[in-house]
């Protein structure tokens, strides 16, 4: 292969060939081709339109307990960067030496897109199109709808793997996703709403907005004259959207073990046994949901897609792996190790953050609070270990059982395992969430994941707002 430039025939075959002469104890070889188109509009004007194209690799090699990494662009010469990441394993840092990778059966599988409607084939003044009549619809939906940004992007991968073990994997995949922020102004307040969309197979979903669009620049312009929220413990109601975040950000990162690898503190604290939530809480991770932007049938380390147990019965059962955290700890991986682009090494992720559905219907989660609040949708938030902030898209009051009025500002903060223990209804209310954001970890973002959920009642949180 040295100094040919590799056409699609004999891809798989070549990698494999390098891979088996390899002298290391294992090896990994990874070609992509990646093709990405992004929008962004404000109001009725197009600000950014991209459409790139990039090609290349990466080979990463174990030998003797030592890890070497690199990546190319372009496919000229692997089996020289080949030699690279072993001389790179060879001059390892002592310190660093003991990494392995756990043992999986070999996968040989070409892995073809199953789009409804592929974004490949719309034209981008189509794509272009919708965003600026999704503008328009939000402008003329009130005359204090201000502003109107839309992003929109799709991005389609081809890969090309190989290892040491045998495996060899051709596989598509697809993600697509963006948001429609709609900004409300009266004098001097200012509020904002946002639509959020995405899907790894079907185009569909950008074109099915407008009643969303509509309702969000509406409850912008409720926002307006919104009071802040008084600060205080209150029982909570979120609805699933934030329900989802809730279980990705404040317990799956907390869940992936290549963060509790070598903190014992933490290994201590999610030890497999230990009670977390009332007996119907299940919690899993999945790659398998067709459709989702958390689609994940062959893992970046040629693992096939499983459902993860996390929490079932209210107890602490599984953990997120990769082939080395899952050596390290002496259990299975999991299909979890994920990479965002061939310039980085696969890492500990999350896929499909899922909570099963209860079976509590929607208008009892309300019953017999006397004052609480409704928190709908996320404006974003952070997480430090157990500890967790979320501001909501949406809050509202309940008075008596009942939502009444909109508030500002609620920030919803507190620790994830007492949050965990306050859950006292699950609704039945099970809703497929896809938003246009991404994961963030490691430099690596935005990961496209997605989160599954129904609404959940929580006896006691604490909401951040003005002084009482």
């Amino acid at each position: 292969m040295a100094g040919t430039n590799l056409g699609d025939e004999g891809i798989l075959a070549s990698l494999v060939a390098l891979a088996a002469n390899a002298e290391v104890d294992d090896i990994e070889i990874r070609l992509e081709y990646n093709e990405t188109t992004q929008l962004d509009t404000l109001n009725e004007q197009v600000r950014q339109q991209t459409h790139v194209v990039d090609v290349g690799g990466n080979v990463r090699v174990f030998r003797q307990g030592a890890v070497g990494f690199v990546h190319f662009d372009g496919w000229d010469h692997i089996d020289r960067h080949v030699d690279e990441a072993i001389l790179l394993a060879k001059w390892a840092d002592p310190v660093h030496i003991g990494r392995r990778l756990g043992e999986v059966a070999p996968v040989r599988v070409m892995q073809r897109l199953k789009t409804q409607e592929d974004p490949l084939s719309v034209p981008l003044t189509d794509k272009v199109a919708l965003l600026l009549q999704y503008a328009e619809l939000a402008r003329l939906t009130h005359p204090l709808i201000k502003s109107v940004t839309g992003r929109y992007f799709d991005r389609y991968r081809h890969l090309w793997f190989a290892n040491g073990q045998g495996s060899a994997i051709e596989q598509e995949k697809l993600d697509l996703g963006g948001n429609i922020v709609v900004l409300a102004r009266d004098r001097n307040e200012v509020a904002q709403r946002g639509v959020s969309f995405g899907s790894s197979n079907d185009f569909a979903v950008v074109r099915r907005l407008h009643g969303a669009v509509r309702d969000a620049a509406m409850a912008a312009v409720s926002l307006l004259q919104a009071p802040e929220i008084e600060g205080g413990e209150y029982p909570v109601v979120v609805d699933p959207q934030l329900a989802g975040v809730f279980a990705h950000e404040a317990f799956g990162h907390l869940s992936e073990a290549d963060g509790q690898v070598g903190d014992s503190g933490l290994l201590a604290e999610m030890h497999l046994g230990r009670n977390f939530g009332p007996a119907n809480l299940h919690i899993y991770d999945t790659g398998q949901d067709l459709g989702s932007r958390g689609y994940l049938p062959i893992d970046d380390e040629g693992v096939p897609a499983e459902d993860v147990d996390l929490i079932k019965g209210g107890v602490l059962v599984g953990r997120l792996h990769s082939r080395e955290t899952a050596a390290c700890l002496g259990e299975t991986p999991t299909g979890n190790a994920r990479a965002l682009h061939y310039r980085f090494p696969p890492i500990v992720r999350m896929r499909n953050t899922v909570i099963a559905p209860g079976d509590t219907p929607f208008a009892d989660l309300f019953q017999g609070i006397e004052r609480g609040i409704y928190a709908k949708g996320s404006h974003g938030g952070q997480t430090n270990g157990e500890l967790f902030t979320f501001l909501a898209g949406e809050a509202y009051l309940i008075e008596n059982g009942q939502i009444t009025r909109p508030l500002r500002n609620a920030v919803l903060t507190g620790n994830v395992f007492s949050t965990l223990a306050q859950i006292t209804a699950i609704g039945s209310d099970f809703t497929r969430y896809e938003g246009g954001g991404g994961c963030g970890k490691a430099g690596q973002m935005p990961l496209p994941v997605s989160h599954h959920a129904p609404s959940l009642r929580i006896e006691r949180c604490l909401v951040g707002g003005r002084s009482r």
